[in-house]
Parts: C-alpha cells; sequence; structure tokens
C-alpha cells in the first residue's frame, strides 16, 4: 500500500496521517519545466538552438507543531524527489526539530477546514507542461534568426515555461490545491558594439509576439549605431514597465508593516508609527496585487516553506484577496501574517505574487513611445540590472543600467550613451513621477527568477541620479 502512495495528494494525506505532533502541516509541489536556449555561434549573425529540454521536481515539505508550557513550537523540513517511503523519516525529523525548538513567536492556531482557494479537486493529478508548449514559438523563433541573418543581428536568449501545482493539507482538515503556470522569454541581440534586450512574461506562450520583440531591438541596435558619451548627473529619464517593475519590487518586499511600526524601514514615521495616509505620489497611482488578475494570476492562498518576517508557517491556506498598498498617490496598507497584524494593529494582508501600478484612467495614458515624442531632453532606458539596497531606512537602491540608455531630444532619440551606475529610492522616485502611461503585462530584468507577474506603466521622472559613470556593457 505504502509504496503505491506516491501521487502528490497521497503524499499529503501520508504525512498527516504519520503525524504524532499536536499540528501538521504538509506541502506537496509537483514541478514540470520545459526551455529553450539558443545563442549565435561565434558571434556570427543569426543564432541556433543549442539546448532544450524538460525536468521534473517534487518537494515535500513537512510543518509540525507542538504545544508546551511556554507556547507552542514549529519547525518546517523539506525534502526534493520524495516518495512514500521518505515521508515517515521527514516527519519524524520536523517533529524532532519542532520539540527542540523554542516557542515559536509567530505561533497561531492552524487554519480550520473549508475557505477559499481551491482551484481543482484535491486528488486530481498534478497539471504538467512539455516541449509542446513552444508548438507556435519554435517556428517563430527559426523565423526570427532568418530575420537575425539578414540584419546582421546575433541572437541570444531562452524561453522557460513551468508549471507547478502545489497540495496543501493540514491535521485540522483543510485541504487545498494551485496550478501555477510561469513562463517567461529574453531575447538579446548584438550588432557590433550595440546590445538591445527584451523581455516578456506568459502563462502559455500564446500571447508572445516574437516578431514584434525583434523589431523593438532592431530599433535600438539602429539608435545605438551613433555614440554619445555623457556625464554623470541628474536627467530626466524615461523608464520603461520592466525597469519601473524592477524598482516596484524592491518597494513591496520592504512593505513590512512590523518593520515599518519599529522604526526600521522607509515606511517607518519619525518619532514612531509608520506612514499610512501619507501621499507618496503627485499622480493618481495605484499600486495593487489581485491573484485574480487577467494574465497575472498567482496562489491564491498562502504557501509557506518557513517562517520570516513576511511569512508564517501557521498562514499556510490562509486566503489572500486583492489589495491596494497605494490609493491615488496614498500609502493605505503594508504586509501583515496573522501575528504581525495583531502586533501592529493593522488588517491582516498576506503578500501576493504578483503587483500592477496603474492610474485610474487608462483611456488617456500615453504609450512609451508617446512620451518619448514629448521629450524635450532626456534620457530612455531599457533595462536595470545587479540592483542592490543600500540603505533601508530610505530604500536607497544601487544598481547598474545595461543594454542600451539613449538621448532623446526634441522628441527623437538621437543615440545611445554610456552606460550609468544610479542610486534611487523607489519611494522618492514615486514622488519624481511627473507623467505615467499606459500599464501593460511586463518582465522585471533584475528579479524576474522570483517575481514574474508584474503589470506597470512607462513613466517619466524628473532628476533621475546617475550617480557614475559605468564601464559595464
Amino acid at each position: 500500500m505504502a509504496g503505491q502512495q506516491n501521487s502528490p495528494h497521497e503524499l499529503v494525506e501520508r504525512a498527516l496521517e504519520l503525524s504524532r505532533a499536536d499540528g501538521c502541516v504538509a506541502l506537496v509541489e509537483e514541478e514540470t519545466t520545459a526551455n529553450l536556449r539558443w545563442a549565435a555561434p561565434d558571434k556570427r549573425p543569426g543564432g541556433v538552438l543549442t539546448t532544450n529540454g524538460v525536468t521534473r521536481g517534487r518537494r515535500l515539505t513537512v510543518v509540525a507543531t507542538v504545544a508546551g508550557a511556554q507556547g507552542t513550537a514549529a519547525a518546517a523540513l523539506g525534502r526534493e524527489a520524495v516518495t512514500a517511503a521518505d515521508v515517515e523519516e521527514l516527519v519524524r525529523a520536523a517533529e524532532a526539530a519542532a520539540r527542540a525548538a523554542g516557542p515559536a513567536e509567530d505561533a497561531q492556531p492552524l487554519l480550520p477546514a473549508g475557505g477559499t482557494g481551491a482551484s481543482a479537486d484535491f486528488t486530481a493529478p498534478p497539471a504538467e507542461t512539455s516541449i509542446d508548449v513552444f508548438a507556435d514559438f519554435a517556428p517563430e523563433l527559426g523565423a526570427a534568426f532568418a530575420r537575425a541573418r539578414a540584419g546582421g543581428q546575433a541572437l541570444y536568449g531562452f524561453a522557460r515555461h513551468e508549471l507547478t501545482t502545489s497540495y496543501l493539507g493540514t491535521s485540522t482538515g483543510l485541504r487545498l490545491r494551485h496550478d501555477q503556470p510561469t513562463g517567461t522569454v529574453e531575447l538579446n541581440a548584438k550588432a557590433g558594439a550595440a546590445s538591445a534586450w527584451a523581455g516578456a512574461a506568459t502563462h502559455d506562450f500564446r500571447d508572445v509576439d516574437l516578431a514584434a520583440l525583434q523589431s523593438e531591438l532592431t530599433e535600438r541596435l539602429g539608435w545605438g549605431k551613433r555614440r554619445i558619451e555623457l556625464p554623470a548627473g541628474r536627467y530626466e529619464t524615461l523608464l520603461p514597465p520592466s525597469a519601473l517593475a524592477d524598482l516596484m519590487i524592491s518597494f513591496y518586499w520592504a512593505m513590512n508593516a512590523r518593520d515599518a511600526t519599529e522604526g526600521r524601514t522607509v515606511f517607518s514615521r519619525p518619532g514612531g508609527g509608520t506612514r499610512l495616509g501619507e501621499r507618496l505620489s503627485r499622480l493618481p497611482l495605484t499600486l495593487r496585487s489581485d491573484p485574480a488578475a487577467p494574465g497575472l494570476t498567482c496562489p491564491p492562498f498562502v504557501i509557506a516553506r518557513s517562517s520570516t518576517d513576511d511569512h508564517s508557517v501557521f498562514d499556510n491556506g490562509l486566503p489572500i484577496g486583492a489589495t491596494e498598498w497605494l490609493r491615488d498617490g496614498e500609502l493605505v496598507d503594508l504586509q501583515t501574517t496573522r501575528h504581525t497584524a495583531q502586533l501592529t494593529g493593522l488588517p491582516v494582508r498576506p503578500v501576493a505574487d504578483n503587483l500592477l501600478l496603474e492610474l485610474a484612467d487608462q483611456s488617456a495614458a500615453p504609450s512609451l513611445a508617446e512620451l518619448v515624442a514629448n521629450t524635450e531632453r532626456g534620457l530612455l532606458l531599457t533595462c536595470l540590472w545587479y540592483i542592490r539596497e543600500v540603505d533601508p531606512a530610505s530604500l536607497l537602491l544601487t544598481g547598474l543600467t545595461r543594454d542600451g540608455v539613449y538621448l532623446v531630444e526634441d522628441g527623437q532619440v538621437v543615440g545611445e550613451v554610456n552606460n550609468f551606475r544610479f542610486n534611487e529610492s523607489p519611494v522618492d522616485l514615486l514622488g519624481r513621477i511627473t507623467e505615467a502611461g499606459r500599464t501593460e503585462r511586463c518582465l522585471p530584468r533584475e528579479w524576474s527568477d522570483y517575481f514574474s507577474h508584474a503589470a506597470m506603466p512607462p513613466v517619466r521622472v524628473a532628476d533621475f541620479n546617475m550617480s557614475s559613470v559605468s564601464q559595464a556593457s
């Protein structure tokens, strides 16, 4: 019997059946990943497919909770590639770790049976991807190689599609299941010294317009034929959605209510309390998360493999609803677990895995091309990378520009300039956005491995701080 218990939901049930702890959470994540990679051998024009394949993975996480005189302790242990024969050892190890641990500060009752968020029957087999997900994309990639050869471009990049099915069960009877597709495309084109990058996020590759991405790169490589050297300084700067997403994800990750209440972050109010209710942007921008957002769907309940400042293993299965973090430019919410909500007196606001920034009126919002056409003199970025936090008190970030920074004069791109190191706080930057365009789904360049469900507008920012010239290419 035990040898047959290898389906994900059976592993969850087996772990719960074996548990001798006061409480138990079992989480199985079943994952398949399909990928394509391509490059231009010897930097010759065009491109060739270099690798492709499908991988599979399974991870079981067991959370054991043990009640004691001083409070409830917890431990979470995970293991890859588990079978039914591995379950008991993992359950016992989690229980032993919980008994050896001190009381958990974030201890809460495990959630009861019921709730919302299950996307399909708990006993259904996991969803899977395959190389077939690229059935339409692959021929387009071949056509892109041909266009690159004809245009003297070398193409590099990769496409990845991941499908993860999560099975969550608890000793209180909760059973939830979620299928999460995640797809990304990154395309890099080089011609001479010029390099350009474009990326896209997708759920199924049916909406990826590879020809449009390549056309965008061709235009940028054309701009790069003229090189202009500029000094460091503060410039009016146009940020495309991808670059803005990388900055706003850092903003989102810093929105911990407890840290803000205790005076440790940019969202702390001098003298005590938080900056809730403060206007951070002069424009009526709304920053929100919504697990049901079209094209950006993400898990609608908490999946916590460990307890951190932002997640609690006791909150596993907690529903995640739509939340506005900024409304009309005003800070209106911060992230909390059930535990930190009690500490801060704020509502429970679990972290979601998507982020959208938008103006209320999208009908009149300009495109990035229209922002360029209305620019007297400024810089147009492509993307940012190597972003690091310098000061949590101001959320000052530093990083580098990459794959194309362009000078705009009198509504026209007149050439490519050198790269820069920047120093900016996304909180301060919000207050200097003078114009925002139409929100669109985008792929963050820096954080795509961790956070790819984003939709942002292109924006015009006054006095973007290019702190030094960079030799990075």
